[in-house]
């Protein structure tokens, strides 16, 4: 378990290091540890070590591990989001990073107004336009933002992206480019504040700080690679 707390130091002195590079502070980014498919051990070793934000992709996973650790953890979803788990899903986590159409949004309003629950979310955003990856392309987004703003039980926080996949971090800048520059521009058409971008995993989350990432999503560089996931 020492490997974990090593894992941690190292990726928390990278955020520090490309807060630094950037002029940025490092209090204005927040480390989300995913701990999908990983055991509530290793959770709990890497709390011993101060880390209290951690992420989750399976509702049905995430509802069998929560329990077993402190309620002091504070946890966000970061897959995405099935409509038939929105109610147990609901109650677990305090941000949604993955929301991806109108349509999941209205559901999980409908659901957050029978459950008396205002959730928080982040809208997931396209912007490579790959046809394997979920998540409004930026034209859309800007077409329904309107409607998604008038869905009263959700807050919308910020936004979220995956770059496609690739050998060098510096390949996923643009798309963090993109999407800040997204940002900048539905604040100004719509009269609205989204202060939070999630971007940035274990291999490009310095670079998604250098362009501004409030949230960066790490895994595999404080865990080790992925156990074999569990059938929902």
């Amino acid at each position: 378990m020492t490997t974990i707390c090593e894992n941690l130091e190292r990726v928390r002195s990278q955020i520090a290091d490309a807060a630094k590079k950037s002029g940025r502070l490092v209090n204005d980014i927040e480390l989300v540890a995913i701990s999908k498919t990983h055991d509530a051990e290793k959770v709990r070793a890497a709390h011993d070590v101060g880390q209290t934000l951690f992420g989750e992709s399976r509702v049905q996973e995430a509802r069998a591990k929560i329990p077993e650790l402190p309620s002091s953890l504070r946890w966000h979803f970061v897959g995405h989001l099935q409509k038939n788990k929105i109610r147990h899903a609901l109650p677990l986590f305090e941000l949604f990073h993955g929301i991806d159409s109108l349509e999941l949004a209205r559901d999980l309003n409908r659901v957050a107004e029978e459950e008396g629950m205002h959730p928080r979310i982040l809208l997931e955003v396209n912007v490579a336009g790959e046809g394997s990856k979920f998540g409004f392309k930026p034209e859309t987004l800007r077409q329904e933002m309107e409607q998604l703003l008038s869905l009263n039980r959700l807050s919308i926080e910020g936004l979220m992206t995956i770059p496609p996949l690739a050998e060098e971090a510096e390949a996923s800048r643009k798309f963090f480019v993109d999407l800040r520059e997204l940002r900048a521009a539905l604040e100004t058409e719509f009269d609205m504040k989204l202060p939070q971008l999630s971007m940035g995993m274990t291999n490009d989350f310095t670079v998604a700080i250098e362009e501004g990432a409030t949230l960066v999503r790490v895994g595999t560089a404080i865990f080790g690679e992925r156990s074999k996931p569990k059938l929902e």
